[in-house]
Order: structure tokens, then sequence, then C-alpha cells
């Protein structure tokens, strides 16, 4: 056991190196290798509640000298940082730049009306720009992705009502621009601004229609709608208009002002959008256009790659922080008994029978986590609850959970007893002594490793994330919903004691923990490829909302995205400690308590009561 406590030791030092190397780079990347200044805000809003953001100002805005503003926001149930490409291109372009949490998401506060305020944000960072000394006034942009383009046309109708308008450019990115005005007749409510459109050819959510015929069409017809059309035709009826074209600029005087509409369709879905070179691309051209960017820099060339690579980087460091940190941990006094004498072997196969049983258990625990994950979801996200998302995903896994519970003892009572199975012998059972210390053990590797995101936000502004999975530091107050962690228990927990108790064997030899992992992100590679082949073979979604009452079934799907490198890191995690333990309760209980304040922690917040 000496060498794997030496292993322990270098994977320790390794996983700290790691994630300061995140940390460094990912701030270097951020302010432009120290030209640009970034800070977090908390905003008291005109609206009376406080927003979070962060705001990026280049070293050459000053009073004396303004610069250009732009407030970028994020899409439902994310948060500032997915909008990092944005914010960190725009401010090296010289672009101060104001990324904010919307109400009820990130650490911003959760409001008593999440539909009246959810809108309000991207008008309220317009108005906070515009009391900035080192910002132009007469050059301010928003922008937003998603429900944060709903934000941007709500600004857009407020800002109207001012004399003088605050908002000089607009760029609706995966949503629909206005067309109508309150009446419902075709209408320019964008006046004289500039405006882009990025509505993506596979988007999800918007950019849909109706045929002649009255089916349901999505959004690779959009440019046929009369929402494009009329937007590219500056509010004329588009039965008496030209048709017009994806990425032609089109121009118009409107009101003594020049004015640009320009729609591009990149061929990619609605959340990849936010994380694509290309549609980063449009946005620095239309923003450097519209508004002048102070440092001119092509718009293909492009750096926050690089902080999307070290933010991973960190992911890594943090995962094999969690496995090392817990094996040294086994060598202190107190932990010492959780250890086991030599390290676990993997069990041997006598039969057919043993190998069929191994094969289809893992088989039926994807076939049921792919068959009832829409349902369920959908069931949990219709609760009168304060996060949807995290009540939907926590039921799915609770019931994934039982079903790999009842599997075992189907297989153990069927099979695995009668051939030499011994649950005490493989840890399943385990004295309430050690138990109760594998709770504690649990806690403080949970504990010390969210510790270190914090450390890593506070001097560097960052976090550990691969696209919508983002392990980050949160605010006091999101803690108040910590028992939807409880939701995730069950699962991995049971996935823990089936992935080692009961599958680590001789089949597939040292592939045999890769095979039960692959096996574990199943479901969440499942129903993505069948919706995706789908969509883009057929221009149509296997699961798609008729209406807005009914449930989101496309939203469903992209929450798997994360999920996919969760179940698959996870179940690799509980083989790591298992080998050095004989106890899976510990990896089970540290994997429930990261996935569960990592879902609870990237969501939308709704008051409730």
């Amino acid at each position: 056991m000496e060498k794997t406590k030496r292993t322990a030791q270098i994977a320790l030092c390794l996983s700290l190196v790691l994630m300061l190397l995140c940390g460094i780079v990912v701030s270097a990347v951020q302010t432009s290798g120290g030209k640009v200044v970034m800070r977090e805000l908390a905003i008291e809003t005109d609206s009376g509640y406080t927003m979070s953001a962060y705001l990026l100002i280049p070293k050459t805005a000053t009073a004396d000298n303004p610069a250009p503003a732009i407030v970028t926001s994020h899409g439902y149930l994310n948060n500032k940082e997915m909008t990092d490409a944005n914010y960190v291109e725009l401010a090296r372009r010289g672009f101060v730049v104001l990324a904010i949490d919307q109400p009820d998401h990130g650490d911003s506060d959760v409001t008593p009306d999440f539909f009246i305020l959810a809108p309000d944000g991207v008008y309220q960072g317009a108005l906070a720009l515009s009391r900035m000394p080192f910002v132009d006034r007469s050059r301010i942009g928003v922008t937003g992705h998603s429900m944060g383009s709903w934000s941007v046309n709500a600004a857009i109708q407020a800002d109207n009502l001012n004399e003088t308008p605050l908002i000089a450019a607009a760029l609706i990115h995966c949503n629909d621009p206005l067309y109508q005005d309150a009446a419902g007749n075709f209408a320019n409510p964008y006046g004289s601004r500039d405006v882009a459109v990025i509505s993506a050819i596979y988007d999800e959510f918007f950019g849909t229609s109706v045929s002649a015929d009255g089916k349901p069409l999505s959004s690779p017809y959009f440019m046929e709608t009369a929402t494009a059309q009329t937007f590219l035709n500056f509010g004329r009826d588009p039965a008496q208009s030209e048709v017009r074209e994806a990425y032609t600029e089109y121009r118009e005087d409107v009101d003594g002002k020049d004015t640009l509409r320009i729609i591009y369709r990149p061929p990619i879905i609605h959340p990849w959008s936010h994380f694509s070179a290309r549609s980063e691309s449009y946005i620095c051209d239309f923003f450097s256009k519209t508004l002048g960017a102070p440092n001119p820099i092509e718009p293909t060339n492009q750096v926050w790659q690089w902080k999307e690579a070290f933010n991973f980087v960190g992911v890594i460091g943090f995962a094999l922080f969690l496995c090392s940190f817990t094996t040294l941990l086994l060598f202190t006094p107190t932990f010492a008994c959780l250890r086991a004498e030599e390290a676990v072997k993997p069990m041997r196969v006598k039969d057919k029978t043993g190998m069929l049983w191994f094969w289809l258990s893992l088989l039926a625990g994807a076939v049921f986590g792919s068959l009832v994950y829409l349902t369920l979801v959908s069931m949990g996200n219709s609760m009168a609850v304060a996060q949807g998302e995290a009540m939907g995903l926590g039921l799915w896994s609770t019931a994934c959970g039982l079903f790999t519970i009842l599997s075992m003892a189907t297989y153990y009572f069927a099979y695995g007893k009668k051939n030499g199975l011994d649950l005490a012998e493989r840890g399943v059972k385990l004295p309430l002594k050690k138990l109760g210390l594998s709770v504690l053990l649990a806690l403080i590797v949970v504990t010390v490793g969210y510790g270190l995101v914090f450390v890593e936000d506070y001097f560097f502004l960052a976090d550990f994330r691969l696209w919508t999975l983002a392990i980050k530091a949160f605010e006091a107050p999101i803690l108040r919903y910590l028992p939807y962690v409880l939701l995730f228990f069950t699962y991995y927990i049971a996935s823990s004691v089936a992935t080692n108790c009961f599958n680590y064997n001789s089949i597939g030899g040292k592939a045999n923990g890769l095979i039960c992992a692959l096996f574990a992100a199943a479901p969440a590679l499942i129903l993505p490829w069948i919706q995706y082949i789908t969509y883009y073979t057929t221009n149509h979604m296997m699961w798609f909302q008729k209406t807005m009452a009914d449930p989101n079934y496309p939203m469903f799907v992209l929450w798997l995205f994360p999920i996919v490198l969760i179940l698959f890191g996870s179940t690799l995690i509980t083989r790591v400690i298992y080998k050095t333990t004989k106890n899976p309760y510990i990896a089970g209980i540290i994997n429930a308590l990261i996935v569960g304040i990592l879902t609870i922690t990237n969501t939308c917040t709704v008051f409730v009561g």
C-alpha cells in the first residue's frame, strides 16, 4: 500500500498544479494578458433586485477616452460564465463589457415573479453601463443567447420609451427578432438601431413557423417566415416586399440614420452557438462595424478557446484531486480502518451465464434510463418547486438508482449468491462505524474540493468547466436548495455498488471500468443521437414542443449533454477509490454531493411561496 500512497501523493500534487494552471491561463486570457481589468460586481438595479455581473474594462477606456460598451447575457438555466467567448473577444477589441447573471440565475437575486423580471436584466445592464464615466453613452450595444435575447428584445421595448435611447445596436442570438407592433401589425420596433440575428439552422426552440396545411415547421425553414422577411425589410409586409437572404447586409435610412439589418445562419444547434467560433466571429464583426472597435482585430482571430481548454484542465485536476485526496485521507489514523489491506482484485466470471448476467444488467440499466428519462424530467420540471431542472433530474436519478438496486438484488438471488458472491467480502455490507466514517470522509473531500473552487474564483475569477458542465463558486443563499441534492444519492451510491461490488470482474480485462462507464453514460448518449440524427436528416426533431403548454422535450434532451461526462467520469472515480478501500459508499456519496451541488448552482431558481 506504500506504492498506493506515493502514487496518490504525486497525483495530488499534479491535481493542484493543473487547477493552478487553469486559473493562471484563464485569467491571462480573460484580461488579454493584463490589458483588460476584470471585476465581479453586485449591481443594485432600478427594478429593486441585486444583479451579479462581470465588468471587463480595457485599460484604453477612460473618462477622457470613453469606449463603446456591450451587455452580454446568457440563456435560460445558465449563468454569466457561459458568455465567456463574448466577453473575452469583445474586451480584446477594446469594448467595455458587462456580462450579467439574469435575475433568478447565477449569483443574482431570486425575484418574486420570474416572468416579469426575468427579461429585465439586459436593460438594467445597459443602464448601469450608461452611468460609467469610461463608457461612450452613444455607443452601447446589447446581445444575449436564447433567453438572453428575450431580454434584449425587452430592453429595446423599454428603451423605446426613452426620449434619448441608450441602445445603439443589438444582436439577437438564437431567438427571434421583433417584427410586429402591439396591435400585431408588421412593424420595425428596433427603429434606427443596427440589428443582427444569429439564427442557427438547427435551432431547437426558435425560428419556427407553420406550413400552409397547418403543420409545424422548425428552424431550417426560418428564412421563409414572416418573422425573418419582415425584419430584413425593416418592418414592411413581406407579401409586398422583396425576398431577402441570409448573410446579406441590408441598409436603409431610418430617421436620418443609415441602418443595418442582417441574419446569419450557421448550420449548428441552439446550445452550440454560444460555443462556436463561427457565431463568435459574427458577433465580433457586427459590433466592430456598428459601434466601432477601439482595437480592431479580425473576427476570426479568437483566443477564447484557450480559456475553454484550460477550464477543462481544471475539471481534470478537480477529478484527480477527489481521487488522490480521498486516498491520502485513508492513510490518516482517523480513516485508516477504511483502507483495504491490499488493492481489490476483479472477480473471475465462472461461466457463460455469468457473462450473460453482466452484459444484460448493463444493457437493462441503459435501456431503462433512456425510456423513463423524458417522462420523469417532464414530471419534475412541471412541479411547483424552486428548481424544476434539479427536481426533474433528481427524480430520474432516483428512479435509475432504484432500478439498479432491483437489478443487483435480482442478480444476487438468481445467480450471484449460489456462485460465491459474498456481499460482506465485496464491501456491500459494512459495519455501522465504517459507514459513518465513510460519510465523514466524503463530506471532508467535497468540502475541501469546493474550497479549491472558491480559491480559484477568488484569485482568478475562474472555474472548472466544459461547455455546459460547470463546477463553480456560488453565493451562500444557494445552500437553501441543498435538499435537492438528496435526490441524487440513490443513483450514485447504487451505481458505485453495482460498478464495483457486482460488475468489477474479469470481463474486458483492464477495460472493465471503461465498459461500465460507457453503459452508465449510454442514456445520455442514446437520446441526443436519436434527436439530432432525426433533425439533421429530416429537418424535424424526434421530440419537439407542440405548444407552450406541452413539456419542453428539446430542452430536456439538451440537459443530457453535460450528463454524458458526469456519468462517465463519476463511474471511473468510483472504481479508482474502490480499489483502495473495498468500500463503494465513499465514492458514491462524493459523486452524489458533487453532482447535486453542480446541478443546483447551474440552473434557474424561481420564487415559491
